[in-house]
């Protein structure tokens, strides 16, 4: 459905929610830019997956803990420091039994590392979803606040590293979103503006302010997104990866 007339014209294609400006030109799409995770790979999936295997692998050498406390803990502890941390079972250990027990912390990275080989995947579509829009000649991109070895370790593992001519890690530009340098490295490294990208990413606060701010259209990752989807401020809504050819379609036409 098509309503006409006003500042706004509504788009609604499918499932997909969709509110754009009069003012911005639809036919100059040319670049499509995507976070990582959550957005081309369930992260927080994987990361209950490997934390479930690394306490019970500690559990396993004398951790004497509960499974469900021992969570808990872990997981307040990467709220406060963020869940890339590195050393998350060191002060895990710490916590809990006032020291490193490297035999524990041994067993909780082997098992973590274990775990997460079988669990680092896209989402269902992504790379369906990659191949449309390469046919559709479009440039991709990866701009995240991970690390970069650690981005390009999770876009190899999931065989997505060669569909994208740029990739933006924290270490280009050593600021994280919204701030305007990844954004900006990125669309300038691909050789495109602001107003022919796309930005897809999962976080209202960085992926879609960050974008906006440079004047690109933004898709918010509600499929990748644990909280509320309302208020995302962003031009589209996604319920699937799988709903990006057709929006760049719509843009197009």
């Amino acid at each position: 459905m098509v309503e006409k007339g006003g500042f706004f014209l509504k788009l609604y294609a499918r499932s997909t929610e969709f509110i754009y400006s009069k003012n911005q030109v639809l036919s100059m799409v040319s670049a499509v830019i995507f976070d990582c995770d959550n957005t081309l790979m369930d992260y927080m999936r994987m990361k209950r997956v490997t934390c479930e295997h690394a306490i019970e692998a500690m559990m396993d050498v004398g951790l004497e803990m509960e499974k469900r406390a021992a969570l808990d803990l872990l997981y307040n502890l990467y709220k406060k420091d963020g869940l890339d941390d590195h050393t998350i079972f060191q002060r895990f250990l710490r916590r809990v039994e006032g020291k490193i027990d490297h035999k524990k912390l041994a067993h909780a990275i082997v098992a973590y590392r274990r775990a997460r080989i079988g669990v680092l995947h896209s989402y269902p579509g992504t790379k369906r979803t990659l191949i449309a829009l390469k046919e559709r000649g479009l440039k991709l991109g990866v701009v995240s606040d991970a690390s970069n070895l650690k981005l390009w370790t999770r876009l190899t593992a999931m065989s997505l590293d060669d569909f994208f001519e740029v990739v933006v890690g924290f270490d280009d530009t050593q600021t994280m979103k919204p701030a305007r340098q990844p954004f900006y490295l990125a669309v300038s490294e691909l050789g495109v503006a602001p107003e022919e990208c796309v930005m897809i990413g999962d976080m209202p606060q960085r992926d879609i302010l960050g974008a906006k701010r440079l004047g690109m259209t933004t898709c918010f990752a509600a499929y990748g997104y644990e909280g509320s989807r309302r208020n995302s401020r962003a031009d589209f809504v996604l319920n699937s990866i799988s709903e990006v050819p057709r929006i760049v379609d719509a843009l197009r036409n």
